[in-house]
């Protein structure tokens, strides 16, 4: 799918010619808050720093994990923090993952009105999941990563909808500095509801922001 920039936020482009909102963009109510007391409460400065650094290394652990489940990681292309990164959620990937039937591809769906690029749908031991690596400076709380679940479920309709393949179970693998892995296995079905608020309470707020721009 190609991607435009809608009010300064990605939309994907359907082939019916439609422009939804990335899943991310419209979850990233969830966490705005507590990202602004953040960058508040460390500086500007430092969270720029912070930030950055995260989304540089977390990109490039996903590119390892896609890359090596494609049987062709070249590990030398990569730091030695985010060698040392992958490393530690290898063995994991290596014990479940299996029977891989995409990774890194852009859906969608109508009955969301949301589109996404997911990272990876397998079997995890054995169950057909939506698997979403993630990386952290820290453990996380399962409490505080729920826009984690509500992404993944989020995948789930947009792949059933485009293949007629059910998928019904969701994994959050998460790469931790100096920590052990941490992997959350959910169910679709007990975070789809709060995914569909989310996404209205998006769209209602775009739509306002969009008014007020327009002086409407």
């Amino acid at each position: 799918l190609k991607t435009v920039n809608k009010n300064g936020k990605r939309h994907y482009l359907t082939p019916e010619g439609n422009a939804y909102p990335s899943i991310t963009t419209c979850l990233s109510i969830l966490t705005k808050k507590a990202i602004m007391e953040w960058r508040q409460r460390v500086g500007a400065e430092t969270a720029n720093k912070i930030s950055t650094q995260a989304a540089r290394r977390g990109t490039k652990v996903h590119l390892m994990c896609e890359d090596y489940l494609n049987n062709e990681l070249d590990k030398d292309k990569f730091l030695p923090n985010e060698k040392e990164m992958f490393g530690s959620i290898q063995p994991t990937i290596d014990a479940h993952i299996n029977n891989i039937y995409a990774q890194e591809i852009a859906l969608y769906s109508d009955y969301l009105g949301v589109a996404g690029r997911v990272d990876c749908i397998a079997e995890w031991d054995g169950k057909l999941s939506v698997i979403d690596f993630k990386t952290s400076r820290r453990p996380k709380q399962k409490d505080k990563i729920q826009n984690y679940f509500q992404q993944a479920s989020a995948y789930c309709v947009m792949f059933e909808e485009r293949t007629k393949i059910p998928v019904n179970q969701i994994v959050i693998l998460i790469a931790v500095d100096e920590n052990e892995p941490q992997v959350f296995i959910e169910k679709r079905d007990n975070y789809i509801q709060d995914c569909m608020e989310t996404i209205s309470r998006y769209k209602e707020q775009a739509y306002a922001d969009s008014n007020t721009d327009t002086g409407t």
